[in-house]
């Protein structure tokens, strides 16, 4: 069965201004921006409310009504951000979060409060959180997105609505609960319905015929007969796991035993579906809100729990606990299809364990980075900078085959780097060349071979390639390109032999 939190912010963004200038506490103040040419109040303090000055008011009228009332200008879309900072705060409670209009959240917590010990164990630790932080909020528990709000807003009972009792929890609110238009509210209030129990039991055709669909819909999702959906500031990711501490955790020992924990119950959930990772992370919720992650890649689908552990110890001490961590959790973003394999005694083929390859590369690059290890693989280019791709997998397989009838560098410039020569006869490798301020004098050279652009470009160059080598014995890659002719050609120098 769904469960769900109403969380309201009363004064979400005047709180967040006292949070920020402890000096407002206990002050009248409003925030107000420009509309039609007056200063509107787009929200007021608690304090301000108490004298009658509210939402809408032009700050001349409040002033008549509070001469020393303070105004400060209001930023367009500060509580949208404020709603999604709070909104992000929440995950440690649960992973699907959504921001409610522009003063509140809600939050599914089906199968979360149990970690708590209970319902209402995890909602007062919720709103003494955001008390302490200085919000003042009301929040609201019940089976439907619906039932919550209207508690939450309107409700002077329990905020703890219990499992299908929705109907007896909002039938003295008022229709405003619901979630209604204004002017449905107040032809409802012209005919006398005060209460949401004066008409639930009515016909739905002649609620619909006085009032329209929205109020039977709106009335539905409440009661839990038509479905609700909410939008995740978050994406919930469809492998992950959490980890909440009853305690705050400090030490790097107990962060490696929550990770392990999380690793076991993802890998397990994996190889039940023949899934391995290919990326992974580690995310910390700090006590003082903050949230620091750490990430992994492997080189090919792994469901190894020893070998990505010993990946991430490699970067937990990255990690800052300062007053500790609450919460762990274990998403992997990417996976992929493995291959179910028998297992054999031992191994008389003599080739190499693919998934021992895939484990030292995943080392490697998780102590130096993803850049320190590549793998190449042959395409089908003529020109050599472009007849080579990375791949990113060890199970990818290359298209076409490696050119070995003529000698290639060891190490190929990735662009070609110009040169300056003297080679006064045409089709002949030049006497010397100038490459970064250092002279070289050619004493051997074998060429050319002539390596065209593909038939299909339409200004298809040609270079001539020379395997030349230096007085000093060091073997160079050049190559003219174009034809001797009008226009003098220009060389380039493109790999090392040695």
């Amino acid at each position: 069965m769904k469960r769900y939190v109403s969380i309201w912010f009363r004064h979400l963004i005047t709180d967040r201004w006292v949070i920020r200038h402890p000096d407002l506490k206990d002050t009248a103040f409003v925030l107000a921006a420009p509309k039609a040419g007056r200063m509107v109040i787009t929200a007021a303090s608690a304090d301000a409310e108490k004298q009658g000055i509210l939402s809408g008011m032009v700050v001349a009228d409040a002033r008549a009504v509070e001469p020393n009332l303070q105004v400060f200008e209001d930023k367009p879309g500060l509580a949208a951000r404020l709603l999604s900072a709070l909104a992000e705060w929440c995950l440690r409670y649960t992973p699907i979060v959504a921001v409610d209009c522009d003063s509140g959240l809600i939050l599914d917590i089906t199968g979360c409060a149990h970690l708590w010990g209970s319902e209402r164990a995890y909602m007062k630790d919720i709103t003494a959180r955001l008390r302490g932080s200085g919000y003042d909020v009301r929040a609201a528990v019940a089976d439907t997105i619906g039932a919550a709000w209207a508690v939450c807003h309107y409700g002077r009972i329990t905020p703890l609505i219990e499992p299908c009792k929705q109907s007896q929890a909002i039938a003295p609110l008022p229709p405003a609960a619901l979630r209604l238009d204004a002017g449905i509210l107040e032809r409802m209030n012209k005919l006398g319905f005060y209460q949401i129990g004066s008409f639930i039991s009515m016909p739905r055709s002649i609620l619909r015929r006085r009032f329209g669909q929205q109020l039977l819909s709106r009335l539905d999702q409440a009661l839990g007969q038509l479905t609700e959906n909410i939008l995740p500031v978050c994406p919930v990711e469809p492998y992950q796991e959490r980890l909440p501490c009853l305690e705050p955790i400090r030490t790097a020992p107990a962060i490696e035993m929550a990770l392990s924990k999380l690793l076991e119950v993802l890998c397990s959930r994996l190889l039940k579906e023949s899934k391995g990772i290919r990326k992974v992370l580690f995310k910390a919720f700090r006590m003082d809100g903050g949230v620091q992650q750490i990430e992994i890649g492997t080189n090919s689908a792994s469901c190894n729990q020893q070998h990505l552990f010993r990946l991430f110890q490699l970067k937990v001490s990255s990690l800052r606990p300062d007053l500790g961590f609450e919460l762990f959790i274990l998403e992997a973003p990417v996976v992929e299809d493995v291959e179910q394999t028998q297992e054999t005694l031992w191994n008389i083929s003599g080739s190499n364990d693919q998934a021992e390859i895939a484990e030292l590369l995943d080392r490697l690059t998780g102590r130096g980075g993803m850049d320190i290890v590549h793998r190449y693989l042959p395409d089908e280019h003529y020109w050599p900078e472009r007849s080579i791709k990375t791949a990113t997998s060890l199970l990818d397989k290359p298209q076409t085959k490696w050119r070995t009838d003529r000698p290639r560098p060891v190490s190929l410039l990735p662009q070609p780097e110009l040169i300056q020569v003297s080679a006064p006869v045409p089709d002949y490798p030049p006497m010397l060349f100038r490459y970064k301020g250092q002279v070289h004098k050619i004493k051997k050279a074998d060429g050319p071979e002539r390596i065209e652009q593909e038939w299909w470009i339409q200004d298809g160059l040609q270079r001539d390639y020379y395997c030349v080598e230096d007085e000093n014995g060091a073997r160079y890659w050049i190559f003219r390109l174009g034809h001797y002719g009008t226009n003098q050609p220009e060389w380039f120098i493109h790999g090392f032999f040695c």
